[in-house]
Formats: C-alpha cells, sequence, structure tokens
C-alpha cells in the first residue's frame, strides 16, 4: 500500500522486532534510511532517566528507585543515554510489583532452538564482540546468535570500538530482567517439566554458602543427569568444560546470584567467580578422558589456581578454590574438591 500511495507519502517510519531488507521489502520506494544505531535516535523509542524523574514524578512514590533503573534500563543504540523499556515501566507503574513483563509477553523457544543448532553456549554471548552484521544481514538462517539476540532485544550494545576497517560492539544483557528471565527460561527448557530451575540454583546457593562442597557436587551432578542427551548430543558442547561452566553459570544467573565467568586477574582468567553469603568462591573446571584421570585434572586445577594468584584481589574474604572434574565420557560430573582459606 505505501509502494502503491508513493506520490502522496512525505513521511513513512518502519519500525518492528527484528531487522528488514530494503530490497526484499521494497522495489520503488527504497530511498530509506536505517536510523537503527544511529546516536542522534537511540533514545527514541524508549524512556531515557530523565523522562522517569520528571514525567512520571508523580509515580513513583513507594518504588525503589534505583530497583527500576536495575530491573528496566539498560537499552543501548550507541547514544549517551540508556534508555528504559516503556512497556515495563507502564506496568510497573500500574500493578506496583517487579516482574519480567515484556519478557512474558512471548516465549524465546525459537532462540533456544537456534542456540541449540549452532552449538552456541550461553556463556559465550555475555560480553561477546559483533561486528556490523549485527545490523546489516536480514536473513534468519544466515544471523549470528549474538546478531538474533540483540535484534530481538534480548542483548545490547555496551561498548563500541575500531579495529582496522572494523566497527566492533560489545554485546550484554541489558537489565535485570532479561539476564534473570532469559536464563530462567532457557534452564526450563533444558530441564524435566518436574524440575524448577530457580529451585537447582538456590539449592547450589545454599550448598556453597554452608561449605557443604560434598552436596554442592551432588546436586550439580543430579541437576546435570536431568539433561536430555539430545543436548549432550548437539555440536558436542558436551566434551568440553564450558558446557557444564555455563549450566552452572544459568543456574545462578536465573536467581540473581552474582556470578562471573571469565573473570579476569593479572595473570590470567577463572572461569568463574561466585560471590554470596559473604564469601568468594573461585571454580576452575576440567574435562578428564575418565574418572581415573580426575585426580590428574584436579590437581591440575589447583596448580593453575593458586600460580595464577585468583586470591590475590580479594583480601579480607573468606575464599574457596573450587575445582570440578568433568567426565568426557560419562558426560557428567565426576568429583569436586575444594581448598579454603582466608585472605588477610
Amino acid at each position: 500500500m505505501i509502494k502503491d500511495s508513493a506520490a502522496h507519502v512525505r513521511f513513512v517510519f518502519v519500525t518492528g522486532v527484528s531487522m528488514f531488507s530494503k530490497v526484499s521489502l521494497f522495489s520503488d520506494l527504497n530511498n530509506l534510511e536505517d536510523i537503527s544505531l544511529n546516536p542522534r535516535f537511540a533514545t527514541l523509542c524508549g524512556y531515557t532517566d530523565d523522562d522517569i524523574d520528571t514525567v512520571f514524578a508523580a509515580e513513583l512514590a513507594g518504588l525503589d528507585r534505583e530497583a527500576i533503573r536495575t530491573w528496566y534500563n539498560g537499552y543501548n543504540w550507541l547514544g549517551t543515554e540508556r534508555v528504559y523499556n516503556p512497556f515495563d515501566v507502564l506496568l510497573l507503574l500500574r500493578n506496583r510489583k517487579f516482574k519480567p513483563y515484556w519478557f512474558e509477553t512471548g516465549s524465546p523457544r525459537f532462540l533456544f532452538e537456534t542456540l541449540k543448532a549452532k552449538s552456541v553456549s550461553p556463556l559465550d554471548l555475555e560480553g561477546c564482540l559483533a561486528d556490523e552484521a549485527l545490523v546489516s544481514k536480514f536473513e534468519i538462517e544466515d544471523l549470528s546468535a549474538e546478531a538474533l539476540l540483540f535484534q530481538t532485544g534480548y542483548l545490547t550494545i555496551t561498548d563500541e570500538r575500531q579495529q582496522a576497517h572494523r566497527t566492533l560492539y560489545r554485546l550484554d544483557s541489558p537489565n535485570q530482567e532479561v539476564r534473570l528471565s532469559l536464563n530462567d527460561e532457557l534452564l526450563a527448557y533444558l530441564s524435566p517439566q518436574n524440575r524448577v530451575p530457580a529451585d537447582e540454583g538456590a539449592a547450589l546457593r545454599d550448598r556453597l554458602e554452608a561449605n557443604d562442597f560434598e552436596g554442592f557436587a551432588a546436586t550439580l551432578k543430579a541437576w546435570l543427569s536431568s539433561i536430555p542427551y539430545q543436548w549432550h548430543m548437539t555440536g558436542n558442547l558436551a566434551r568440553y568444560e564450558a558446557w557444564y561452566a555455563s549450566l552452572l553459570h544459568m543456574d545462578f544467573r536465573a536467581i540473581g546470584v552474582d556470578v562471573r565467568s571469565e573473570a579476569a586477574t593479572s595473570h590470567g582468567r577463572a572461569d568463574m567467580v561466585v560471590r554470596t553469603g559473604g564469601q568468594v568462591f573461585v571454580l576452575e573446571f576440567k574435562m578428564a578422558e575418565s574418572a581415573d584421570d580426575a585426580g590428574t585434572v584436579l590437581a591440575a586445577a589447583f596448580t593453575q589456581m593458586r600460580a595464577r594468584g585468583y586470591a590475590d584481589t580479594y583480601h579480607g574474604k573468606t575464599f574457596h578454590l573450587i575445582a570440578v572434574a568433568c567426565g568426557r565420557e560419562a558426560r557428567n560430573l565426576l568429583e569436586v574438591r575444594a581448598e579454603t582459606r582466608v585472605i588477610t
């Protein structure tokens, strides 16, 4: 209808969940400008901090202002300001309760199927780098997982950099709503119907806080045993330690535990750092071909953690080094060992 009325049209603004191809969408009307990543328009489709504090000032009484920012702010399209999801803000102000309103409007099962088909670990998506393909490719079958999650709102830009002739973007979850809900839903997709992902994460957190490392290992092993074999088969993800680290990472993310994967130190990167209950837990994951090799890889993990000074930045904290051995043949956890000390 737009094309047939081209002689009468002065202005057209097209928006949607995902990008479109001007070539395939239009023939005669192809003189459109893509403003998706134009800083001049970065706040066009979201509320700014100033909008919240002025336009909605009368509605804020009784609501935690910082919680509003944590839950719903964070979207960035290369402007100087991040913006809030308007749908979330309006429903929060009406219902006075923090919930994943936007996330509940649709199931991202298609995204999970894409991650499975492309053998993408969720860990690969946090803090990942992407290029102009974020907004230059349109065919679903040719989209990278990063581009697809960016175009559909599950990742946003946190940094832009130039590398020679290329522009690179650092991506991450925009806010707490997406971070908690996406991990929780992905775990539910992986889990049998009678298991609740949040319960698994809470149980693992409680075992760590109690320093019950045997119980932690048993709980994690039972959870891993419940993963359908099809997921283990896809892309051979289960043949690498990152697969097991990513599952534990999602468990903790789904309940809001402070967990950081690939946490950098001056001498290397720890596979995972978990802060909970006033304690710090550093986990190193290693693959063993069989149960007979578990002791050897656990010793190697402790040697690595000590040599690289993973404890050096946590003075005054109760600190735990945890080595996790995963079995390539068993496709499950083999053994967990922990070493505890207080860094003064």
